[in-house]
């Protein structure tokens, strides 16, 4: 199985940086590409960035220029680079490792991996 872990969240003021860590565990070359998703309460969970299996990157317009994504093969780690936060930047930041074809789902109502999750608020 794949477990992937967020740390690094916490209480911030507008303006301020943060980085988020993922770290990928178990059956990692069933990992493709790799993403941060946030969810804000009562909304629904959002793609916030993405990077390929190849290292190609992608961000929502909202945090491009703020925010970078990047990853460690070597420490199956996964990073999110928080600069300028906004309190609109406030949400439960998950982690999320697209399943590759062949390998087994993590459970019969997932398709994907992802985290528990790690909180992140920014005060005005």
């Amino acid at each position: 199985q794949v477990q992937l872990v967020e740390s690094g969240g916490g209480l911030v003021q507008a303006g301020d940086s943060l980085s988020l860590t993922c770290t990928a565990s178990g059956d990692t070359n069933c990992i493709g590409a790799m993403a941060w998703y946030r969810q804000e309460p009562g909304k629904e969970r959002e793609l916030v960035a993405r990077i390929s299996s190849g290292g190609t990157t992608y961000y929502i317009d909202s945090i491009k220029d703020r925010f970078t994504i990047s990853k460690d093969n070597t420490k199956n780690k996964l990073y999110l680079q928080m600069t300028n936060v906004k309190p609109e930047d406030t949400a439960v930041y998950y982690c999320n490792g697209g399943r590759v074809g062949t390998c087994p789902r993590p459970s019969a109502d997932l398709y994907d991996y992802w985290g528990q999750g790690t909180q992140v608020t920014v005060s005005s």
